[in-house]
């Protein structure tokens, strides 16, 4: 412990030593403990010592640690003069700041004001720009997952269909050599309308997946060289454009819209012959049917809507779809059930579903499609006298299979098997009550091919110019109202003129 001590000499001056003594008192009345000593000092003089102890030390420190000590205070003391300093720049700045506002200066005022306004301004319009900015890159971040998924799935079906084709190419190597031998089986005599290629005739292998996006170059051949009818796609009767007759001329096709993204790489869209309230005969709906999960029909109330891309409703079907077999027909959208044979009726003006019917034993999800795969196994159609559906079965191996169907139930009222191999055709529409084929969905020089007569149950052979402008056409319907076809061509809308001849 240490102690503070204040000595006093005896003199004769008792009034110093008592008001030194006194001091010596009062400065140690703090300390814990006091001591007061006299004793004279080597000169013989007498002195006082008074001791006091420290409150706050518990040892006298050394010289060099009062040193450090002195050299922290120091510097402690250094960094307190310069925020004083820095602190009395800025009050000094605030009080010329407080003078000129003092003295009322508006010049000042108006400038810094001014200066103010204009950084609010500058970081208001950066503010909206990073927004703007920021909504762009959402909208086209998902623009793109879409797009990849639409990618992803037509690479994986397009890698499919490339296994097909080389399968194919082969079979159909063998198949063209078999036929230039000459070794073709007779056809039934029984039948002298029966087409060479129907299914008693075929040895393909029907039991495979082997005709998906089939290439239909690879195995066209013009029907004038299959059958030994006439093959002159000439009419019978004088040409005309009313009544009833036979298909006798298509036109050049018109374009009147281009999808705008993948998943349009083909669809189907229609207009609805016998329109019901409150859809009109210029009403029009369309269909992307690339991918999966498809359910998004497009309605547009006028022509105009539809060539600029602009729908005025968009339906969700409680189904999903599959392929571009869809027709409207009396206010409803008939349409085939994703991966099933069940053909659904939607009503498009109570957004319900209002029958359903499983064909038997069509073939669907690519069992029987046509040449250029798509799972168009099932092809519902549209002509004069109502509705059709168009497609093949086991039991028919692969040959075309027509039906007439109940608008209201689905259910069958009529049947007829066809000798046109559903898989060796692009397409077919029915008009008047005749099927119709097309020879090729890629080629500019395709044909009207074949055509079966539901009313005398006669095939015959046609040789029709029919031009694919965009070289892939994945849909062909007829409207009886307007009498022309629509088609979806390699992301495009368009449609033909036809002629009928006259009854």
């Amino acid at each position: 412990m240490a102690f503070y001590a204040c000595c006093c000499s005896c003199g004769p001056k008792m009034l110093s030593l008592q008001l030194l003594f006194l001091s010596c008192l009062m400065w140690g009345m703090g300390a814990r403990t006091a001591q007061l000593r006299k004793a004279n000092d080597r000169s013989g003089r007498c002195q006082y010592t008074f001791t006091v102890a420290s409150p706050i030390e518990s040892s006298c420190p050394r010289e060099d640690q009062a040193m450090s000590a002195i050299q922290d205070l120091q510097r402690d003391s250094g960094f307190q003069h310069a925020d004083l300093e820095s602190t009395k720049a800025r009050l000094s700045s605030l009080e010329s700041l407080l003078h000129q506002l003092t003295l009322g200066q508006p010049a000042g005022i108006q400038e810094v004001r001014e200066g103010l306004q204009g950084q609010l301004g500058a970081l208001r319009r950066e503010r909206d720009q990073l927004e703007t900015q920021t909504r762009d890159l959402e909208v086209a971040y998902n623009n793109l997952l879409r797009d990849k998924s639409a990618l992803e799935e037509e690479k994986r079906q397009l890698e499919r269909e490339n296994e097909d084709l080389a399968r194919r190419l082969e079979g159909s190597s063998q198949e063209v050599a078999r036929l230039r031998r000459g070794q073709c089986a007779s056809t039934r005599s029984s039948s002298q309308d029966m087409l060479p290629g129907s299914r008693e005739v075929s040895q393909w292998n029907l039991d495979t997946l082997a005709f998906q996006e089939l290439k239909s170059e690879l195995t066209e051949v013009p029907a004038s060289q299959i059958l030994k009818e006439n093959p002159s796609g000439q009419p019978r009767n004088k040409e005309g454009d009313n009544g009833c007759g036979a298909l006798v001329w298509v036109g050049e096709p018109v374009t009147l819209r281009t999808a705008e993204t993948i998943t349009g790489k083909y669809g189907v869209w229609m207009r609805d012959p016998k329109a019901t309230n409150p859809y009109t005969q210029e009403t029009t709906w369309r269909i992307d049917t690339v991918g999966t999960g498809i359910r998004q029909v497009f309605e547009y109330s006028l022509m105009s809507q539809f060539e600029q891309g602009y729908p005025s409703k968009v339906h969700v079907l409680p189904r999903e779809l599959e392929s571009t077999g869809a027709v409207v027909y009396a206010g409803s959208l008939y349409f085939q059930g994703a991966e099933s044979r069940t053909v659904l009726r939607y009503e498009l003006n109570t957004e319900s579903m209002k029958a359903e019917k499983e064909i038997p034993g069509a073939g669907y999800h690519g069992q029987f499609p046509y040449a250029w795969g798509g799972y168009t196994d099932i092809d519902l159609a549209v002509d004069e006298s109502g509705l059709w559906v168009i497609y093949s079965t086991e039991e028919a191996k692969g040959a075309i299979v027509l039906s007439k169907l109940n608008p209201e139930t689905l259910e069958l009222e009529h049947t007829w098997e066809t000798n046109i191999r559903k898989q060796s055709v692009a397409n077919a529409f029915v008009i008047c009550g005749t099927l119709y084929t097309v020879s090729s969905y890629s080629s500019t020089h395709a044909t009207v091919n074949f055509a079966y007569n539901t009313s005398t149950g006669i095939s015959k052979s046609l040789a029709i110019p029919f031009k694919n402008l965009y070289k892939y056409n994945s849909m062909v319907d007829y409207n009886p109202l307007e009498r022309k076809l629509f088609a979806w061509d390699n992301f495009n809308m368009v449609t033909y003129d036809i002629k009928l001849s006259e009854v």
